[in-house]
């Protein structure tokens, strides 16, 4: 066990299980021997909800969150290129494929038993424009061990995670040109061949740039289908699950209604059986009565006829 495996481990399970689950990877790194281990693993924060839920997508769909993350580099380098119908295009495009992953890491939530809300699924998408907008963001994202959401304002990208917390882009500086001076008629020949040089160099890492572009947006179109039908899917899953509750609550109304049924069957037994026991002890004590009156009769008759008399008829 080393501290990677444990840190894996531990962001992919529920928040609420990271707790007990770190407490016990602490306890067996301690039977080990291994304090250090024990006291590294103690550092590792508990993630958020939408934190976990990133994590997730992360681990289901790595090559999606690969490409996304790759997108957004091209995006980087090819925006200063593009005219505003394209990048506005691209936009509609990026925030297509933000929003279909987005729904699937609510669907991967759902799976798990966690129905997430609007304001985390909100926190779990800017996560990802982040890590469009970013590489450092990016590269956190694809760690699957993040402890809080990202966002990005522009300025810079909030991430946390086990080592690294506030990251922002580099300022880059721009050197003025030197002016041009006088050249001599071969040098500036020399100098235009440099410039026709360049410039077919420049159209030349444009047009590979479109084509990665453009494969790049190929793949994201992909993804989002993939994520769309998961969508859809998960749409069916949870209709079915809605139905089953339906007809499980309806059972449950049955059992309750047949349960008081037989609740008051078994009273109405347990009285017909009282019943029955004073109907049986009133029929013995009957008999019993009615033979004590044959014995007098009996002996009514043996006197009659002891005296000379006739005795009446009677049974």
């Amino acid at each position: 066990m080393d501290l990677d495996e444990v840190a894996d481990e531990l962001y992919e399970v529920p928040p609420e299980e990271f707790i007990a689950l770190r407490a016990a990877r602490q306890d067996e790194a301690r039977a080990g021997g291994d304090k250090v281990l024990a006291t590294a693993i103690g550092t590792l924060p508990k993630p958020s909800t939408a934190a976990w839920v990133s994590n997730l997508l992360v681990r289901a769909q790595r090559p999606e969150i690969e490409g996304l993350v790759e997108l957004g580099g091209l995006l980087r380098e090819a925006q200063e290129n593009l005219a505003g119908d394209q990048m506005r295009a691209l936009s509609s495009q990026r925030s297509q494929l933000v929003s279909a992953l987005t729904r699937q890491a609510s669907a991967l939530a759902r799976e798990r038993g966690r129905r997430i809300s609007s304001a985390i699924a909100d926190q779990v998408e800017e996560t990802l424009r982040a890590a469009m907008a970013d590489p450092e963001a990016g590269e956190a994202l694809l760690t699957g061990r993040l402890t809080s959401p990202m966002s990005y304002s522009g300025l810079g990208t909030t991430v946390s995670r086990p080592d690294l917390q506030l990251v922002r882009p580099p300022v880059v500086e721009r050197t003025p040109r030197p002016a041009a001076t006088p050249q001599r008629p071969a040098a500036d020949e020399r100098k235009r061949a440099r410039e026709r040089q360049r410039a077919e160099e420049r159209r030349a890492e444009e047009a590979r740039r479109r084509r990665e572009l453009a494969e790049a947006l190929r793949a994201a179109e992909e993804a989002a289908d993939l994520a769309a039908e998961a969508q859809a899917a998960a749409e069916d899953e949870r209709q079915r699950i809605d139905e089953l509750e339906a007809r499980r609550a309806s059972l449950e109304s049955r059992v309750a209604e047949l349960a008081d049924q037989l609740a008051r069957a078994e009273g109405e037994v347990t009285e017909v059986s009282a019943q029955l026991k004073r109907a049986e002890r009133r029929r013995k004590s009957a008999e019993h009565e009615a033979a004590e009156a044959v014995v007098a009769r009996e002996r009514a008759r043996a006197r009659v006829e002891e005296l000379g008399g006739s005795a009446p008829d009677g049974s």
